[in-house]
């Protein structure tokens, strides 16, 4: 295998290694919880999910555009700039912490401590696939995996929230330093200059835009759910998208991968037969993934949820729909940024304040199960939506940079 299929399967495996980072996180969690205790754990993970997609839209999708002799600085500076930047927010989220009532603010608190240590771990991934070293990302983030699952699973049963974020945050450490070990090399003498990322017009400003209107927002609303309505609800509706999460591996890795070779096949025609049969093996994925665990027996569910399965089994119906559409979607708004990146921007927008009125609404009406029937019907509508804008285009062949410019991510 050449060494840049060896470049693609390590790239793959480090998404997968993160993504099963994030999947076992919760399961673990969940099994080792109490139903309120997994609500208030969900509620700084998803705080946490927002914080991550931030930086890496700010920070990661920036540094990965840059080529040069230069990267080695530039690598230094978006560390340097993580780890100051999430200084500062843990110590604000220490401060929110203090100030709310004592089970969900001792897990702030825990999350405003080891924001640091996270958020640069995960930093670090993006510094690798800039430097074309994704086997040192893999190796990272393979160590993380290991000792944040042997870390949580000596956890006594009913530890609380707090603990669960804090045991969770500083098993990043020894992946950290190996992070650190292994990005050595290349930023030796290189000097970290900051001061780009403050500027007005930095390219990750709109990258946290296109962000914030997709997936930040509904995460946030999510969130809001917590607050306004019942943590209870974020911690069922986290609980039925962990087990989805294989799929946003290949989600991701579609996102990743599909540019280029999509550039590669000479015209809209062959690029939406592509990317439609793709979109449509994806939804057929998502379904039957649904209709899986659906089926699971009562013992088996609760094995990997804990007391949390009970509320989490209701909503498989509709996070399942959810992802099969999702899969249609992921597929038009890739096309769309093979052909057309500028049209990407506007869906995201509409439809994701839609999808978010649709999950408060569906709230309203029919509580936990009807937010996760509004998402799903959000996602259908953006699916549709995108769709229909790829049919009326009439491009030019695509530039061969194109999908390089293209980075914001489906949702």
């Amino acid at each position: 295998m050449s060494r840049r299929g060896l470049a693609a399967v390590a790239s793959v495996l480090d998404q997968a290694a993160s993504s099963a980072t994030n999947i076992l996180v919760l399961v673990l969690a969940a099994r080792l919880s109490s139903a309120a205790g997994f609500a208030d754990f969900s509620m700084v993970y998803v705080t946490f999910s927002v914080l991550l997609g931030l930086n890496m839209a700010y920070v990661g999708q920036s540094l990965v555009l840059e080529k040069g002799e230069r990267l080695g600085a530039l690598c230094r500076s978006a560390a340097g700039f993580t780890a100051a930047a999430s200084a500062v927010v843990g110590a604000l989220l220490v401060v929110v912490g203090l100030a709310l009532p004592a089970t969900p603010g001792r897990a702030f608190l825990a999350l405003g401590l080891v924001l640091p240590l996270v958020l640069l771990q995960d930093g670090l991934r993006y510094c690798f696939s800039a430097l074309r070293a994704p086997e040192r990302a893999l190796a990272a983030d393979a160590l993380r995996l290991v000792c944040v699952v042997a870390a949580l699973a000596v956890q006594p049963e009913g530890a609380s929230a707090g603990r669960l974020v804090l045991v969770w945050g500083l098993s990043a450490v020894p992946a950290l330093g190996l992070g650190l070990w292994l990005l050595r090399p290349y930023v030796r003498g290189a000097r970290a200059d900051l001061r780009p990322y403050l500027r007005r017009g930095h390219l990750g400003q709109r990258f946290v835009v296109e962000f914030a209107v997709g997936n930040g927002s509904s995460q946030l609303a999510v969130l809001g759910l917590g607050v306004f309505a019942t943590p209870l609800a974020v911690g069922a509706l986290r609980g039925a998208t962990t087990l989805f999460g294989p799929l946003n591996v290949l989600f991701n890795s579609a996102n990743s991968f599909g540019p280029p070779v999509l550039g590669r096949l000479g015209g809209k025609r062959a690029t939406v037969r592509a990317t439609a049969l793709l979109g449509l093996a994806l939804a057929a994925l998502g379904a039957g993934w649904g209709a899986v665990l659906y089926a699971l027996p009562e013992r088996v569910g609760r094995q990997l949820l804990g007391d949390t399965w009970a509320a989490t089994a209701a909503l498989l119906p509709a996070t399942g729909a959810q992802y099969a559409v999702m899969g249609l979607g992921t597929c038009a708004l890739l096309t769309l940024r093979v052909l057309a990146p500028k049209a990407t921007l506007s869906l995201q927008v509409v439809f994701s304040v839609l999808s978010v009125g649709l999950l408060l609404g569906g709230y309203a009406v029919g509580g936990v199960a009807g937010a996760a029937w509004g998402l799903a019907a959000g996602s259908a509508l953006k699916a549709l939506a995108a769709w229909l804008r790829v049919a009326r285009l009439s491009p030019p062949a695509p530039q061969a940079d194109e999908p390089h410019r293209a980075t914001a991510r489906a949702a």
